[in-house]
């Protein structure tokens, strides 16, 4: 696995907010979901994730930066060392630090008895776990709608995430109890899933709201037409109205988000190529009134 500061395109010295940032720009980019038909994309896809995994998990980064873990979060074999008490006297330090004992007598003579009680439990020292962060890309329909998706551990493990409807980009959800494990009897921590939207081409949101844009043709606008229209429910047959125009906004009442509606904006688009008859039609005719699109401009 490539590094992961090259795979987002990032620097070390950025901060939390422009990994994050570079995360969503490749996430939207290379999502399965917006390249279909393209394999190299999951691939790619699931290397930008693994990197932003990494990277924004404080704890990893730092580990990582230090040379203790790879690229895929494996531990490194480290130099150890060996500090002695007394001549003969050898113990073994798996951190090439302070040993728990140490660390124990340092508390204790720092804090006294209240410190070395503080963080001990009935059977010993208990340590909660630690909160776990992770990143899960959902399509825009289920992001509107709500659903549930299984997100895949670095541990092999799964987690059924609930995606609550009108989750918007950039959400963190929190899953109590499903973090790194207790010590000695402690409760677990948290794992915090944060929520990245990939673009629909066909919607885009304003509140609980929907607006799509859908083409007409010159005649479907002037005369009118039943067509089918895509909603987040389902498509749906939407009534043109005679002489209907580019701009045109026709409600479609709870097709959005919770109790929210989807708005259709008509586009009128004129046929390419030539239409001889439709310009000679046009040369002779001549709208009722004084209409004039530009009036007023």
């Amino acid at each position: 696995m490539t590094d992961p500061y090259e795979t987002l395109g990032v620097q070390r010295t950025d901060d939390e907010a422009a990994i994050r940032a570079a995360y969503r720009k490749l996430a939207k980019k290379h999502h399965p979901d917006v390249n279909p038909g393209k394999p190299d994309a999951a691939t790619r896809f699931g290397e930008i994730s693994s990197a932003y995994d990494l990277l924004s998990d404080k704890d990893k980064r730092a580990r990582f930066d230090r040379g203790e873990i790879d690229a895929e979060g494996h531990e490194r074999q480290q130099q150890r060392q060996y500090y002695r008490d007394a001549p003969g006297q050898e113990r073994y330090d798996p951190a090439g630090g302070f040993s728990q004992e140490d660390l124990e007598a340092f508390f204790a003579q720092q804090f006294g008895d209240a410190g070395r009680r503080s963080d001990w439990g009935a059977t010993g020292r208990v340590r909660p776990g630690r909160d776990m962060q992770y990143s899960l890309t959902v399509s825009f329909v289920d992001a509107a709608g709500g659903t549930t998706r299984r997100l895949a551990l670095p541990d092999g493990k799964t987690l059924d995430v609930r995606i609550p409807p009108g989750t918007e980009d950039g959400h963190v959800l929190r899953l109590r109890g499903q973090g790194g494990p207790g010590y000695n009897g402690a409760p677990a921590g948290d794992a915090l899933i944060e929520i990245t939207v990939a673009p629909d081409p066909r919607f885009h949101r304003d509140g609980d709201d929907i607006v799509t844009d859908v083409p007409v043709s010159l005649k479907e606008a002037v005369l009118g037409a039943s067509l089918e229209v895509p909603t987040i429910h389902g498509p749906v047959r939407l009534s043109i109205p005679p002489g209907s125009g580019t701009g045109s906004r026709l409600r479609l009442r709870g097709k959005g988000i919770r109790q929210g509606h989807q708005f259709v904006q008509l586009q009128v688009v004129i046929p390419p190529g030539d239409e001889p008859e439709l310009a000679e039609f046009l040369k002779t005719w001549t709208p009722k009134g004084s209409f004039t699109p530009r009036e007023g401009s």
